[in-house]
């Protein structure tokens, strides 16, 4: 799946319209890689699929922490960014193991710095900057990821 996003009002959009479409969860956490350069809108949708779930607190990029969670009431959402690390190995003190659980779903930004520690995503969605808006390419990884997509 591949379409436009001429804005930040749209990014946020789209990352709504993810989050309604979202699917049961398996026995495992939902996984969605999120890929694109700096400033491709990774958090931005991240942002936008949070919102459409309740939360109002603040939602940044956790450049710094590596990982944020945000507590909802079926659903625990784990948002990481991996720009920083220095080595694929380096995941393994995020305790990721205790969030790779039913009732979690991650969102992965920067998932090819860590990419064999964290198994197969379900969904992988690609955002490239043009002119002023985002194109944004969507892939199922699995069968789930598949359902997803097709609920979009």
């Amino acid at each position: 799946m591949k379409c436009a996003l001429i804005d930040e009002p749209a990014t946020l959009e789209f990352g709504a319209r993810l989050a309604a479409a979202m699917p049961s969860f398996p026995a495992g956490a939902l996984k969605v890689a999120l890929r694109g350069d700096l400033g491709a809108g990774k958090t931005t949708l991240t942002r936008g699929f949070l919102r459409s779930l309740g939360v109002t607190g603040s939602v940044r990029s956790p450049t710094f922490s590596l990982l944020e969670t945000y507590e909802l009431d079926r659903l625990t959402v784990v948002h990481l960014d991996l720009y920083r690390l220095r080595d694929a190995g380096d995941v393994r003190g995020l305790g990721l193991a205790d969030h790779d659980r039913q009732g979690c779903l991650w969102m992965v930004e920067w998932p090819e710095r860590a990419e064999r520690a964290l198994g197969q995503f379900d969904l992988e969605i690609s955002l490239q900057v043009v002119g002023a808006g985002r194109e944004v390419q969507i892939a199922a990884g699995s069968e789930l990821g598949r359902r997803w997509l097709q609920a979009l």
